[in-house]
């Protein structure tokens, strides 16, 4: 199970029906973690530790201004299906801030 150490300053609550997710409170805000997105943001912190403190900012402000967010690895497909939430990708918070992670796969050895 993962600890969610990214998000040890905000209240964790415990809910049974998301063993695999971190469930925290900020304010009067509930917010998601799927492990998915997690993982999306660690790499995030790995690759832009320099501009990690403006991506949790964003975070935070799509939490405050929508009350109810699942943060998901892809919104086609996401772990938690709740009513009333909105769904976010690590994309929907980074594109908007011009960070990107560079696709440095080659492709196809065949053909090209």
């Amino acid at each position: 199970m993962l600890n969610f150490d990214i998000f040890k300053d905000f209240t964790r609550i415990e809910d049974p029906s998301l063993p695999y997710c971190g469930v925290f409170k900020y304010d009067d805000s509930i917010f998601i973690i799927e492990p998915n997105f997690y993982t999306q943001l660690q790499g995030m912190k790995e690759h832009h530790y320099d501009k990690f403190d403006i991506i949790m900012n964003r975070l935070i402000e799509i939490v405050k201004k929508n009350k109810k967010v699942i943060f998901t690895g892809d919104f086609e497909a996401p772990v938690v299906y709740k009513d009333d939430y909105i769904y976010q990708e690590i994309t929907d918070i980074t594109d908007p801030l011009k960070i990107f992670v560079e696709d440095k796969s080659r492709g196809s050895d065949y053909g090209d």
